[in-house]
């Protein structure tokens, strides 16, 4: 009976790690980085031939979908900026990443909603806020303008693919 018990025990320690989940809400995470928020519109976008082939190409990434999630934030009626989910890969499970801009362009945060893959490959607070504040010219890439992470490169090209996809989805279709 003991050993049953330390088995389920055990086997709901692994179902609770399974998948790392962000206690944020995407309402707090928006209004904890932008100021004088009053709505955040959820919205769904469904990209056309033409601008997937576009988000393609200016991300220089893989893209596996035409259907994406974002966020009108606003300050009355005016746009402060948008916010773009985005899951892909990692090894063989998904992380879901929120990424937010503001009204100029710049990569205002980048926040990990969800994370499949075990913790330990989920990205320190230190290499996460290099993706902060990052100016629209940026080219967002691993070993260029951002460092790799020893033991977690899959994840931080994932992060930065998917910065480079909601950027080109921002400039493409939102802007």
């Amino acid at each position: 009976m003991k050993i049953l018990f330390l088995t389920l025990g055990f086997v709901a320690v692994l179902f609770q790690s399974a998948v790392a989940r962000s206690n944020a809400t995407v309402d707090s995470v928006i209004k904890s980085s932008f100021t004088n928020v009053s709505k955040i519109e959820p919205k769904q976008l469904i990209l056309t031939k033409k601008q997937f082939s576009k988000v393609k190409q200016r991300a220089k990434a893989q893209v596996k979908t035409r259907i994406y999630r974002y966020y009108a934030i606003k300050s009355g009626s005016k746009n402060l900026g948008y916010g773009v989910l985005i899951s892909k890969k990692v090894r063989t499970k998904k992380a879901t990443v929120l990424y937010a801009f503001d009204h100029s362009g710049r990569l205002k945060f980048t926040e990990i909603m969800a994370f499949a893959e075990p913790p330990e490959f989920i990205p320190g607070k230190t290499w996460m806020g290099q993706l902060q504040n990052q100016q629209s010219s940026a080219k967002l890439t691993v070993g260029k303008d951002i460092p790799t992470i020893s033991g977690s490169t899959l994840s931080a090209n994932s992060l930065t693919s998917g910065a480079r996809i909601a950027r080109a989805i921002y400039e493409i279709v939102l802007k």
